[in-house]
């Protein structure tokens, strides 16, 4: 027993040396006894010396950070008393395995968050602060116990991580490690790119941040390499043994040791300075990989001056090419936008966004600033709107620190925050959201004095806003200032000094500018010729972004003109797409549009799915509009999902969308006539509560015209052949997520066809393969919903 090790924060540790975690425990726990559908945190209590053994081992091996049992200790799985009795006896099990291992080595306890399992509002019913409530309470109770960190894991979804993330923040003063569970493209299950995950983990203040679980080492390269390319925090790696398959009835994997260590070591070299194992791995493992790395030096993490802002699907990176900021989502000067806000018109505020992204902006700015609006409830709702049905990033637009903070807190990702300025008191308002949130800041030059003549007053303005955001604990990358386009009407040089700001602030300062280029042709007849002229000069003086007006042909045959002369532009292949748009003597290029329901229903505007159905249902008959518009829809929708051009968020709206269009057709059709391709029982196995899958398969089926029959979460083999057999359903579809819970998707599978033979059987979830499925008895493995649709609509027209 190893007691005299000095204690070390482990935030020090990282810093100076590699460090290593644990390996999988659900697969040892299915070895040590797990029966299928049991909770493995309720070992803590009823088999605690099975639990510090197994951590024991690890901390033997080498392990420097070790997690408690509680990957699903929350309160969705259990009541008060029972939570905080499991969380409690879960570290005390950690604590002892860490007493009484004969290891040297620094030695830390992790409570282990996993994710809750539901999909969060607007693509699931869960509230986006409830799902913070409820991992607070997890974070507390393990806090309380005296763990050392807190290691959130296996998160497939930004704004559950983003829920876990800030109720950890909030909850606790410990270190907080994040990562995150990728899928075979590279992304998480809801869209997000490893760069956009970084940009928004680092903005809040996570620790550590990396990838674990569903791959193994090898597969995760790409996720890997781009975490070291954006992160300035150190990265970690938890990867699988491997695709999983069964074996004997075992759940085994299959990378070895040596094969697992020799990877993962290559990611230490290369700077990973946190590594580990998932599901599949053993102590063995571990300690392999101790040995591996053992003459590897420690690669401290190199701060990256890169500026990300991002969505919940990609980041979008400033560098060298421009980028552009849409500013139609603003009421100043919109008489149109003013009463779609007094009137609460959001499909007028939703197309605005739609028509902005369709040509061509990379950010959207959202301003909803009248006096007589509650500004502070319907900013954050017009941009989690907005988030509903674009992959866009925002830039948040407000001088109301309320309204800002509810819309920082809301946000699915990194966003853009308009505005700070010189003066102290906004400074010392907006800073501390950033700090907690994240975001990138636009940076007003002016101060209590105003707007300075000169470019040297607006860069000194600059230097004095860095200065004070340093103190906050803000890098300059997150700070873009705006040196303020003014009118050259009004002052003839006004140009020539915000244009010699601009170089300054990016070539002096190494700060990246925005400016609002329209702002210079006021007073001034045909405005849209000098603005685009003022514009291509900001951007030969390294002007970074503009907040400008798409719709604007001269500004945008400006900006493909620049990337084309700039070199931004390879071969000019964005011109050449692009300029016939704009270009009045050109021929225009043909374009394709689909009916109004077809693009309501793409672009996942409910409630103008609804008014187009009930409109068209004056004139044409219900299953005509199914079939010639509803159904192509859906399909080209599909079809995108498929080929990775639309994730799933913009799948599920898209169901929602059609959804809302088929709740009025069935208003007007016989309760007979409905189109019915066949019965589809669906469940998630018994002992695994995540449903997240599950449901977004059974929302995509319903749309296809499947009548679905959705058991829950936890299901037994026996209710779940019960209900085939009474529906004498031709299909039938189980999900788990969890290595634990696949003897009992095995198990019902043997069931099922024992009573019910004729049924075809459909398997999926994080934890699955074509392997491991054809290994215990499915019939179709399917990797997505869409997936599932096309084998549905084989099997019901065989």
């Amino acid at each position: 027993m190893n007691t005299a090790v000095k204690k070390v924060n482990v935030l020090d540790f990282i810093r100076d040396h590699i460090a290593y975690l644990d390996g999988g425990m659900g697969s040892l726990l299915q070895q040590k006894g797990l029966l299928p559908g049991e909770l493995p945190e309720r070992w803590n209590i009823s088999h605690p010396d099975v639990i510090t053994q197994i951590q024991k081992d690890y901390f033997d091996a080498g392990s420097n950070i070790v997690c408690t049992n509680t990957f699903g200790a929350n309160a969705l799985k259990f009541d008060d008393d029972e939570l905080e009795a499991v969380i409690r006896a879960a570290v005390e099990n950690a604590n002892r395995a860490r007493e009484t291992s004969v290891g040297t080595q620094p030695k830390f306890v992790a409570l282990d968050v996993g994710p809750i399992g539901k999909l969060l509002k607007p693509y699931g019913d869960l509230d986006f602060e409830d799902a913070v409530s409820i991992y607070a309470k997890t974070v507390r109770i393990g806090a309380a116990c005296g763990v050392d960190l807190i290691f959130i894991e296996t998160m497939s979804d930004s704004y559950d991580t983003k829920a876990a993330l800030l109720a950890a923040k909030e909850n606790c003063d410990l270190p907080v490690f994040v990562s995150n569970a990728y899928g075979a493209d590279g992304k998480l299950m809801t869209g997000a790119t490893p760069a956009a995950m970084v940009a928004m983990l680092e903005g809040m203040g996570a620790d550590a941040i990396g990838a674990n679980c569903s791959l193994g080492p090898g597969q995760l390269a790409g996720v890997v390499r781009e975490y070291l390319k954006y992160a300035s925090v150190p990265v970690l790696l938890k990867p699988n043994a491997g695709l999983p398959r069964s074996e004997n009835g075992s759940t085994v994997y299959d990378i070895t040791t040596d094969e697992f260590s020799r990877t993962v070591a290559e990611f230490v070299g290369d700077g990973v300075g946190i590594v580990g194992g998932c599901c599949g791995t053993t102590p063995a493992y571990i300690r392999a990989l101790c040995e591996k790395t053992a003459g590897l030096s420690h690669k401290a993490i190199q701060p990256k001056s890169r500026t990300l802002i991002c969505s919940y699907t990609h980041a979008v990176e400033f560098a060298d090419a421009p980028i552009l900021i849409g500013e139609r989502i603003n009421p100043t000067g919109k008489k149109r936008l003013k009463e779609a806000l007094r009137n609460k018109d959001l499909d007028y505020i939703l197309g605005e966004g739609i028509s902005q992204q369709e040509k061509g902006v990379h950010i959207l700015d959202v301003n909803v600033g009248l006096p007589e609006i509650d500004e502070a409830a319907v900013l954050p709702e017009i941009c989690f709107e907005l988030q509903a049905i674009l992959d866009l990033p925002l830039q948040i637009d407000t001088v109301n620190a309320l309204a800002m903070e509810k819309a920082l807190r809301r946000y699915n990702g990194k966003a853009m925050v308009n505005s700070v300025s010189g003066r102290e008191d906004v400074m010392a308002q907006i800073f501390p959201l950033v700090r907690k949130y994240g975001g990138l800041v636009v940076c007003l030059t002016l101060d209590e004095n105003g707007i300075p003549a000169t470019a040297e007053g607006r860069v000194e303005i600059a230097r004095k806003i860095i200065s004070r955001a340093k103190e906050y604990g803000i890098h300059r990358k997150d700070l873009i200032f705006d040196p303020l386009a003014m009118a050259v009407s009004a002052d003839p040089g006004a140009a020539g000094e915000t244009l010699k700001a601009l170089n300054i602030i990016k070539n002096q300062l190494g700060c990246h500018t925005s400016l609002g280029v329209s702002n210079v042709s006021f007073g001034l007849p045909n405005r849209d010729s000098i603005t685009a002229a003022f514009f291509t000069m900001a951007l030969a003086n390294s002007l970074s972004a503009a907040i400008m007006n798409p719709n604007s042909a001269e500004i945008m045959k400006a900006y493909y003109s620049y990337n084309a002369l700039a070199g931004l532009d390879a071969k000019c292949e964005a011109y050449i797409d692009n300029i016939s748009k704009y270009a009045a003597d050109m021929p225009k290029a043909e374009i394709a549009f689909e009916s109004d329901l077809q693009r309501a229903i793409i672009k996942g505007l409910k409630e103008q799915a609804g008014a187009i159905t009930q409109k068209l249902l004056e004139t044409e008959d219900p299953l005509d509009i199914v079939s010639k518009q509803i159904i192509p829809a859906l399909d080209a929708v599909g079809k995108g999902f498929e080929n990775n051009t639309m994730f799933l968020p913009q799948l599920l709206m898209s169901a929602e969308a059609s959804q809302a269009a088929f709740e009025k057709i069935k208003q007007k059709m016989p309760a007979n006539a409905a189109a019915d391709k066949g019965k589809f029982v669906i469940a998630t196995v018994q002992g695994d509560i995540h449903d997240i899958g599950k449901n977004i398969v059974k929302l995509i089926l319903e749309n296809y015209g499947f009548d679905v029959y959705d058991l829950g979460k936890d299901v037994p083999p026996e209710r779940i052949a019960e209900e085939v057999i009474r529906q004498n359903a031709p299909l039938v579809g189980l999900s788990a997520l969890m290595t634990t819970t696949v003897p009992a998707m095995e198990a019902t599978i043997k069931l099922l066809r024992q009573k019910a033979p004729w049924a075809k059987i459909v398997v999926g979830g994080a934890v699955l393969t074509q392997e491991y499925a054809d290994a215990i008895g499915a019939d179709y493995y399917a990797k997505d919903a869409m997936a599932t649709v096309r084998y549905s609509e084989q099997i019901v027209n065989a």
